[in-house]
Parts: C-alpha cells; structure tokens; sequence
C-alpha cells in the first residue's frame, strides 16, 4: 500500500531494556525507600524488605547477570503498562480538557484557527501589520 501522508507509521525501533546493574540499583533504592517510608509511618521498619533491597544492591555490583531474568520481566511489564496505560490517560486528557474547550469555542463562535470558508475574500493570506523582518535577514537560518 502506498504511503498518502508525511508521517511513517512503522515501528523499526527496537527497544532494549536497561543494564542488570542499574536495574539492580534502581530496585535497591525503591525497595529501601519503601522500608524507610513504613519506619517514618508506622515507627517500625520492614527488614524483609531492607533485606530484599539489600540482595539487590549486592546483586547488582557482583553478579549483575543474575538480574537478567527479573530485568526482561520488568521491562516487559513496562512496555505492558505503556500499551495500556497511554491510551487511556490520552483520552481522559482528550476528553476532560480538550473536547470542552473545543465545545465552548464553537459555543461561544470563536475561530482561532480561522478554518471558516470565506468565498467572498480574495485570499485568505493574513496580512502582517507592521510587516515582519526582512526576506533576505531568512537565509542562514540554522
């Protein structure tokens, strides 16, 4: 099928998790906030899971392959919650923000894009007053 529009709709990115090391760190620091979070709440702190944090960390510096396994499920559990997750808080921000202030435009009879037709008119160029900088100050522009 041939292309009609300027954008590519084709996913040739490859996505690649991150290292084991900084997977390891990473959940280190989650899991150690977690039990720091509970001893500031409750007064008490949740070994276990300083333990846990505390595998991790070591993992993470001595045998980082070891987190391999846990690594690929995390990311593909990520990628899961992207497909899932992004529709959805799309379309709350679609139709909580966008569509209504759409509707009140049209209400109110506003057009700020000026998407009207006019027959009448000769043209619908906008002309600039006062008029904009120079034709030749444009080139060399990056």
């Amino acid at each position: 099928m041939q292309q009609m529009t300027h954008e590519s709709f084709s996913h040739n990115e490859t996505l690649l998790p991150g290292s084991e090391r900084s997977f390891g760190i990473v959940m280190a620091i989650v899991l150690a906030l977690i039990a720091l979070v509970n001893y500031w709440h409750d007064g008490r702190i949740w070994l276990w899971m300083a333990g846990i944090a505390a595998v991790f960390l070591t993992a993470a510096f001595v045998l980082p392959a070891a987190l391999k396994p846990l690594n690929w499920i995390w990311f593909r559990f990520g990628l899961l919650l992207h497909a899932v997750v992004n529709p959805i808080v799309l379309g709350f921000m679609f139709y909580l923000t966008i569509l209504p202030t759409g509707l009140v435009m049209r209400a109110l009879g506003k057009d700020l894009l000026r998407l009207k037709r006019e027959p009448d008119s000769d043209s619908y160029w906008i002309v600039r007053q006062p008029p904009g900088p120079a034709p030749e100050t444009m080139k060399d522009q990056f």
